[in-house]
């Protein structure tokens, strides 16, 4: 008996998008993007609100890569006194000693230019237009099949942010 697919032509976002953060992460010398995208997984919540990976760099000769470590001023001592577990937990994702240093690097709440990192302990400004209330109507109809209480808000608001952008 063949099986039928129950996906409805649909594909899970994490293989549509996957070439494209491998290589976003790729260039910015992370050979697995899991660092990036599990960063609150492997550092645990409370590091993750004060730190974001920003690159690992491999200099000539030397073993072992260097992971740098964004942060505020003010958290980059209690970071620096974590380095050691941090370093510990991203070699428990590679699988072997990957990392050798952490290097701190700090910056204003909002990060750098190129970034704009913003940790969750500030307030971050919201720069998007809020969507009106009929793109809000809009991708509340199209999710009511949804049974799951949560995900039905997370399509809602996905569905309003693509809605929008494509109407710019």
């Amino acid at each position: 008996m063949k099986r039928r697919s129950t996906t409805y032509g649909f594909a899970q976002t994490g293989g549509l998008l996957k070439q494209n953060i491998r290589r976003a992460s790729e260039s910015r010398g992370f050979a697995q993007s899991r660092v990036l995208t599990h960063w609150e997984e492997i550092a645990g919540a409370e590091m993750a609100a004060i730190s974001r990976p920003v690159e690992i760099g491999y200099g000539r000769g030397s073993l072992g890569a260097t992971l740098t470590l964004l942060t505020t001023g003010a958290n980059a001592p209690l970071l620096e006194m974590r380095k050691e577990e941090l370093r510990e937990r991203v070699n428990a994702i590679y699988g072997y000693n990957a990392i050798a240093r952490i290097r701190v690097t700090q910056t204003a709440a909002t990060g750098f230019a190129e970034g704009r990192v913003a940790f969750e302990h500030r307030a971050k400004p919201n720069t998007k237009p809020a969507p009106t209330p009929e793109i809000v109507a809009e991708a509340h109809t199209a999710t009511e099949g949804v049974t799951d209480e949560g995900l039905r808000q997370a399509l809602e608001r996905l569905g309003a942010n693509v809605i929008t952008k494509s109407q710019r």
